[in-house]
């Protein structure tokens, strides 16, 4: 087993357990390894020295660079990859509070608390799915009473939404999230 250290283009590193050397380029070369926060296929492996071995040569198949992975990433990866799915929007009656800038290179505490954000969010929204343009609108109108949802809509929708005055944002739910993680 081979534990690799990863990191996508949006600086968040994670593991990654593969058989081999072999098993990790195979996957990423098909396009299926992606970081579990932004699902971001523009993967490549950071540097770790758990041991040093100054006699090994390099490996026939090198680590991707970032421009390869970009590249890859790109061109959507394997031909049999699944579609991308619609924004995930979040209408909450009371804010409450400003959001700031996000730091370029988040922090490993500034992950979790990120994905602890997300799953407050997934636990005290009602997912109402495709339906939430028409949901969103009907609080907003007063033909529904206002509570605290989440769906998909798709950009056009959004942008209707906001147009309307309605408060929504976008949130993308990290693949770690929509799985029960084994």
């Amino acid at each position: 087993m081979k534990v690799l250290n990863l990191q996508c283009s949006q600086q968040h590193s994670f593991e990654g357990w593969f058989g081999s050397e072999e098993d990790f380029q195979s996957q990423w070369q098909r396009g299926l390894v992606e970081c579990p926060m932004c699902a971001d296929k523009a993967v490549v492996k950071m540097p770790s020295a758990p041991r040093l071995n100054f006699g090994a040569q390099a490996p026939a198949n090198p680590a991707p660079t970032i421009e390869q992975s970009k590249a890859l990433a790109k061109q959507g990866g394997a031909a049999d990859q699944q579609p991308a799915q619609s924004t995930e929007l979040v209408n909450l009656p009371d804010p409450g509070t400003e959001h700031s800038a996000v730091n370029a290179a988040p922090t490993q505490e500034q992950q979790a608390a990120f994905l602890n954000a997300v799953r407050h969010v997934l636990a005290n929204t009602e997912d109402v799915g495709d339906k939430f343009a028409h949901r969103a609108r009907a609080m907003h109108y007063g033909d529904a009473e206002p509570r605290s949802i989440r769906g998909q809509a798709t950009l056009q929708e959004a942008v209707e939404l906001q147009e309307e005055g309605i408060d929504v944002m976008a949130l993308p739910l990290p693949a770690a999230l929509k799985e029960t993680l084994q």
